[in-house]
C-alpha cells in the first residue's frame, strides 16, 4: 500500500506535462536571451519543449535576430527546445502552458515621447512613473486584455506571466476587466533587492527573507530576515554605505536620517517621489545633453543587437546587464518552475492582496510575498500598511484605477484627474495641458480616445 506521501508524488507527477509550449509576446525584445537562457538551465525540471516568439510587423527583424541567437543558445546547450517565430499572436497561443509578455506598445520611440514631452513641461520624464508611465499604461492595457481574451479561447488554462511594464497596473487591470484568474505580474526588482543584501552578508540568497509592502515600483522592505534572524536596522546601516542602484536610475543616495525614522528600505523607484527635485535635475541635464534614458537604451539595443546577429556568438552577452534586466530570466523562470512543479516556495509577485495588506481593497493588486504552487500565488499577510507611507501608496493606488479606466472608456476627465492628483504633476492647468500633448502624440496607439481615428483607416 502506497503512503500518503508516495500517493500524494504519484497523483503531482501524473498531472504534470511531459512537454511545455511557451508562448512569448513581444519575443522581440533584447531581454529575450534571458529567458531562454533561465529555460535552458531549468530543462530538467521543466521540460519546455516548443517556444514561440511573437512579435509585431515593425518588430519582425529583431524577432528573427532574437530567434536565430536562440537557436545557436539552444545547440550550444543540447536541449530539445525548438523555437518558432510568427507575427500571428493566435498561432502561437493555441495550446500554450505559460504566456509571457514583455512588449511596448510603440516600441522604444513611444519611450522616449513619454520621457520627453514631460520633461519639456518641467515634469519628470520616466517610464513607469508620472506622467509618462501613466501614458505606457493608456497605450498598454487595451493590448493586454486583447491578448486576455484570445487566452481564454485558445489557452484558458495557461498562466500569464506579465513582465510589461507598468506591471501592477497591467495585471490590475486583467482583474477588474476580464474574468480570467491565471495572471501574474512580475518584476525582477524585489529579487535584485534579495540579491544585493545577500552580498552584504556574504551568503546565498536563498537565507534571505524580504517582507514587501506596496505597489510595483511603489513598495517597501519592511522586514528583512537573514537565516531567520531580524536584521532589518543593521541592514538600513548598510544599504546606505553601499546603496546600488538599478541600471535605469539615477544614483542619488538616500538622507541616513530618513531613512532610519522610515525604518524600512524604499523601492528605488521611489526616489522620483522622495528626492524629486534632485531627480527631475538629474533628468533636465541629461534631456538637454546624452538624452533621456529611452535614448540611452536605444544605443544599447543597437549594439545588443549587432551582438546578437554575430553567428558565433551562443551565450547571453555581458553587455544585456546594461540595459537594466538584472535577474528578469531568474525571476520569470522561477516563477513558471515552481507553477509547474508544485514546489510551494515564496516569491514576490503582483497580484490582488486578498486581505493580506490592510488598508488596500482585497481586489487591489499589490506587490506582495507568496507562496507559489501548482493553484497559483497565495498572499502572505504583511498586515498595517506603516503609517509613514500609507499615503502615497493609497494615492498611487488611485492614480492606477483612474489610469486603468480611462484605458478602458477613453473618459478624458478621469485622466485630468489622474495627472492632477499624480504626484509627480500635481497641477491641474499644467497637468491638463500636458495630457493634451501627451494624447496627441499617442493617437494612433488610443483608439478608446480616438474613436473617429478608427473609422478612417
Amino acid at each position: 500500500m502506497l503512503s500518503i506521501k508516495e500517493s500524494e508524488e504519484r497523483r503531482k507527477n501524473h498531472m504534470k506535462k511531459e512537454s511545455l509550449k511557451i508562448a512569448t509576446i513581444g519575443g522581440g525584445s533584447s531581454y529575450t536571451p534571458e529567458l531562454i537562457e533561465g529555460f535552458i538551465l531549468r530543462y530538467h525540471e521543466l521540460p519546455v519543449r516548443d517556444i514561440w516568439l511573437v512579435d509585431v510587423e515593425e518588430g519582425k527583424e529583431n524577432q528573427e535576430i532574437i530567434a536565430e541567437m536562440a537557436r545557436r543558445m539552444i545547440r550550444k546547450a543540447g536541449v530539445p527546445i525548438t523555437v518558432h517565430t510568427t507575427l500571428d499572436r493566435r498561432e502561437a497561443l493555441e495550446g500554450a502552458d505559460f504566456v509571457t509578455t514583455q512588449f511596448r506598445v510603440g516600441q522604444m520611440a513611444a519611450r522616449i515621447r513619454d520621457e520627453r514631452i514631460p520633461l519639456s513641461h518641467g515634469w519628470m520624464g520616466q517610464e513607469t512613473n508620472g506622467a509618462g508611465g501613466m501614458f505606457k499604461g493608456l497605450r498598454t492595457i487595451p493590448v493586454i486584455l486583447d491578448i486576455v481574451k484570445d487566452i481564454q479561447e485558445l489557452c484558458p488554462d495557461a498562466w500569464m506571466i506579465n513582465f510589461t511594464n507598468p506591471s501592477g497596473m497591467n495585471t490590475e487591470a486583467v482583474y477588474r476587466q476580464t474574468d480570467y484568474r491565471r495572471a501574474i505580474g512580475l518584476c525582477n526588482v524585489p529579487l535584485n533587492i534579495r540579491y544585493e543584501i545577500s552580498e552584504y552578508y556574504h551568503v546565498d540568497p536563498s537565507r534571505v527573507y524580504c517582507e514587501f509592502v506596496g505597489l510595483n515600483h511603489m513598495d517597501f522592505v519592511k522586514k528583512i530576515y537573514v537565516d531567520g534572524e531580524d536584521v532589518t536596522e543593521k541592514t538600513l546601516d548598510e544599504m546606505l554605505k553601499k546603496a546600488k542602484v538599478e541600471a535605469n536610475i539615477d544614483d542619488l543616495p538616500w538622507d541616513k536620517d530618513f531613512i532610519h525614522g522610515l525604518g524600512m528600505i524604499p523601492n528605488n523607484y521611489l526616489r522620483y517621489y522622495f528626492k524629486r527635485e534632485a531627480m527631475l535635475k538629474e533628468q533636465e541635464k541629461a534631456y538637454k545633453t546624452v538624452g533621456t534614458r529611452g535614448e540611452v537604451v536605444s544605443q544599447v539595443e543597437k549594439k545588443l543587437f549587432d551582438i546578437y546577429k554575430d553567428p558565433s556568438v551562443d551565450t547571453k552577452p555581458e553587455e544585456l546587464a546594461q540595459r537594466g534586466g538584472a535577474h528578469y530570466s531568474e525571476a520569470a523562470c522561477n516563477l513558471i518552475d515552481s507553477l509547474y512543479n508544485n514546489t510551494c516556495d515564496i516569491q514576490t509577485v503582483n497580484v490582488p492582496n486578498h486581505g493580506a495588506v490592510i488598508g488596500l481593497e482585497p481586489d487591489e493588486v499589490t506587490e506582495i510575498n507568496c507562496v507559489i504552487s501548482a493553484h497559483g500565488p497565495m498572499p502572505i499577510a504583511v498586515g498595517e500598511i506603516p503609517v509613514a507611507v500609507r499615503g502615497i501608496i493609497h494615492t498611487l493606488k488611485s492614480v492606477e484605477r483612474l489610469v486603468i479606466d480611462a484605458a478602458v472608456t477613453g473618459n478624458y476627465d478621469e485622466m485630468v484627474v489622474a495627472m492632477t492628483i499624480n504626484p509627480l504633476v500635481a497641477d491641474d492647468v499644467g497637468g491638463n495641458a500636458l495630457l493634451r500633448e501627451m494624447l496627441d502624440a499617442n493617437r494612433k496607439y488610443l483608439p478608446n480616445f480616438f474613436p473617429e481615428d478608427q473609422h478612417h483607416e
